[in-house]
């Protein structure tokens, strides 16, 4: 009797991509970090982050948030896990040599998990955010949930968390190029690869994470490049398409965003795509 092979994938497996991370790291800091202001700006501006705010940032990125943070004066602390390229660069742009008395000198940046920042000699945080968007990759709510788990026993009672997430699809122009990860990817090894957005995916990460709602909004984030080339690297460098370049290469999938991208060109060859994304603030019990 011939045995029969049972192929079993783990919930957060996936595609290992062909890509070069720190290439992508630096994409991701030169070109696609910076389309995420306006939601920064008006979270900060709406919770009145100053000098009394210590900041407690998961998923830092390449820490241009929390730079935006520490130049209103705020104490940050940025951790990333299984992307320490970012986090390299994040402490370029934060390093207090650097950028003199606009970064305060307890500037924490940690390759790792929320875990890895617990100081009983530090006061708890008063403020958590993640600010990296979710709704477009399938799992990434669930991982945003363990993390927040892991984070707000080191915050505040009270303390406001503040989630983020893509807006609605028909409201995001970049839907319809995003698409293109779903088309290539392969629908057995997907996790990762992009999905639409959903109207609650912020509220159920909340209710899971055992937060309180505490008020919402909505920030226009429109994606604008300045040639096809780099809406390209700016795209792949979300991490959104390693999932259909895994399963394809990245050749393929760069002429699928090419062709993807045509509709959004002006005349001048820049690309516009308007964007809607949402925040949630909820509060620690």
């Amino acid at each position: 009797m011939t045995p029969t092979l049972v192929r079993q994938d783990l919930p957060h497996a996936g595609p290992v991509p062909r890509v070069d991370p720190c290439a992508r790291a630096r994409d991701w800091a030169e070109i696609q970090e910076r389309m995420l202001v306006p939601l920064h700006e008006a979270v900060y501006e709406r919770l009145e982050v100053g000098s009394g705010t210590r900041l407690l940032g998961l998923r830092c990125g390449s820490g241009l948030a929390l730079l935006m943070a520490a130049s209103r004066g705020a104490a940050v602390t940025g951790v990333d896990f299984g992307s320490p390229q970012r986090v390299a660069l994040a402490r370029e742009r934060l390093l207090p040599r650097t950028w003199g008395t606009r970064v305060r000198a307890d500037t924490r940046l940690v390759d790792g998990v929320p875990e890895d920042v617990a100081d009983a000699a530090v006061p708890p945080f008063n403020l958590i955010t993640a600010l990296e968007p979710i709704g477009c990759a399938a799992g990434d709510s669930e991982g945003l949930a363990e993390l927040l788990d892991s984070a707000t026993p080191l915050a505040e009672r009270g303390t406001a968390v503040v989630l983020a997430g893509w807006g609605p699809p028909e409201r995001c122009a970049t839907s319809s190029v995003l698409r293109v990860a779903t088309k290539l990817a392969d629908p057995l090894r997907a996790a990762g690869s992009w999905r639409a957005a959903r109207r609650d995916d912020l509220e159920e990460v909340a209710q899971r994470a055992g937060l309180r709602p505490d008020g919402s909004g909505r920030v226009a984030c429109p994606f604008g490049y300045a040639d096809v080339d780099s809406a390209v690297r700016g795209l792949l460098s979300t991490g959104l398409f390693d999932a259909a370049v895994g399963a394809t290469d990245e050749a393929q999938v760069d002429k699928e965003l090419r062709e993807a991208l045509h509709p959004h060109r002006r005349r001048d060859g820049a690309v516009w795509m308007p964007n809607v994304f949402r925040y949630l603030i909820a509060r620690t019990r």
